[in-house]
């Protein structure tokens, strides 16, 4: 099936901000080909639709952390304001904000890109409980074996490279 904006590259806007999945307003835009400012403008006039648990506006602290993680630019020329983190459900109510049929495409893309990560999730803490129900069924002997697999469900730690010389 061909999709508009490939499964990976809205996995990878996703991100964790105070607890929850969210995706920036900025990255949305570019999802939805509409300029940010539009996109705000949008949401401004629609309000009521946007409670604290769909959107939530970012403070300076975690706009910096993100300009560290992610090497966000803090030139001139740029935002005036904060930016606004959209949830699942945030994402879902911007299709009746935004009308274009670009948009409502590319937010059921989105849609499943929130289910699938919601999904692997599941997966992975199911295979943890049967994990452990495993190591405490068997004795002392596999104790290696269960700490190798738990050691191959831990994401690899990013090798830093040296400074200078």
């Amino acid at each position: 099936m061909e999709t508009l904006v490939p499964m990976e590259r809205i996995e990878k806007k996703i991100l964790l901000i105070r607890g929850q999945k969210v995706i920036m307003d900025y990255d949305l835009a570019i999802l939805y080909n509409v300029e940010t400012g539009a996109l705000n403008r949008a949401v401004r006039r629609n309000l009521e639709r946007f409670p604290q648990d769909f959107m939530f506006q970012l403070n300076d602290e975690e706009l910096d952390s993100l300009r560290c993680q992610f090497g966000i630019s803090k030139g001139k020329g740029g935002r005036r304001y904060l930016p606004y983190a959209f949830t699942e459900q945030g994402v879902a109510m911007l299709s009746s904000v935004l009308r274009s049929r670009i948009a409502v495409m590319v937010n059921v893309e989105i849609m499943r890109a929130f289910v699938r990560l919601r999904q692997m999730l599941a997966s992975h803490a199911d295979l943890a409980r049967k994990l452990a129900a495993l190591e405490k069924k068997y004795d002392h002997q596999f104790k290696i074996v269960f700490d190798a697999i738990r050691e191959m469900m831990n994401p690899p730690v990013p090798k830093k490279r040296p400074i200078g010389f």
